[in-house]
């Protein structure tokens, strides 16, 4: 029986569970130990979201371990985030899987419709950040959002960047994705009125030191309403942009 309270209530209105079995459910452990890892079942009670399978260092025996527990409680719909190609493909032999190889991103279940109040838009400043963009994208897809995706449209060309104002000024929240210098982040973030999410990547040259000057370059951004994730983190930035566009009033 699953224990996500969400769940718990529909099966409890639809009459497919009572009230008491209900409550049972839920004085369960609030997530299930499976020796490797403990899977949090209570995460999209607690955040909104299920918990996301981050799939760099794990076999793909606990993967599926680990999907199959998700599933289980009622999670129809699994991220998996850094999986290489050798993973999806041992995981795809057990259990259908929509493999995005450029962004190394691993789906399960049906891609929700966007219910959230706006569109996340995807910039890059190169071709080459287009991996990091597509964990970006991919994740504020699956969490339930409109995405548009804008690459190739970096500073050293401004005119590439100019030519999508209309895109970028109508964003609810803007993913600005660069390596090299970073400077992206910064003239988008004097052109709109989102919030903006600065993602430095490690592509560039020796200087460049592995992101790390992009990543300085976008913390010290002039411009006012730019946040930064860390070096290469497409996902933290995709998850960041759906909250924000998420945002209701409380009652």
């Amino acid at each position: 029986m699953p224990t996500d309270i969400r769940t718990l209530l529909e099966q409890v209105k639809s009459g497919q569970i009572s009230v008491e079995e209900a409550a049972l459910a839920l004085k369960k452990a609030p997530f299930e130990d499976l020796g490797y890892a403990k899977v949090d079942l209570h995460r999209r009670t607690r955040q909104g979201a299920a918990e996301v399978i981050f799939g760099a260092g794990k076999t793909p025996e606990q993967i599926l371990g680990i999907l199959a527990s998700m599933r289980k409680n009622g999670e129809e719909t699994v991220l998996i985030t850094r999986l290489s190609p050798e993973k999806a493909e041992a995981v795809q032999k057990e259990i259908p899987l929509s493999y995005h190889p450029e962004g190394q991103v691993g789906i399960v279940g049906p891609v929700p419709e966007p219910n959230g109040l706006g569109t996340i838009v995807v910039a890059t400043g190169g071709t080459s950040d287009i991996p990091v963009a597509e964990e970006a994208a991919l994740t504020a897809e699956v969490l339930g959002n409109r995405v548009l995706r804008l690459y190739d449209v970096g500073v050293a060309g401004l005119h590439r960047t100019l030519s999508h104002l209309d895109d970028l000024m109508g964003a609810s929240v803007l993913i600005a994705i660069a390596g090299m210098e970073g400077a992206l982040a910064s003239v988008l973030g004097g052109l709109v009125d989102c919030p903006v999410i600065a993602v430095p990547t490690s592509v560039g040259y020796g200087a460049s030191f592995g992101g790390l000057s992009a990543l300085l370059s976008m913390l010290n951004s002039c411009a006012s309403g730019v946040s930064v994730v860390n070096i290469d983190n497409g996902f933290g930035a995709g998850f960041l942009a759906s909250r924000i566009n998420h945002m209701r009033p409380r009652e």
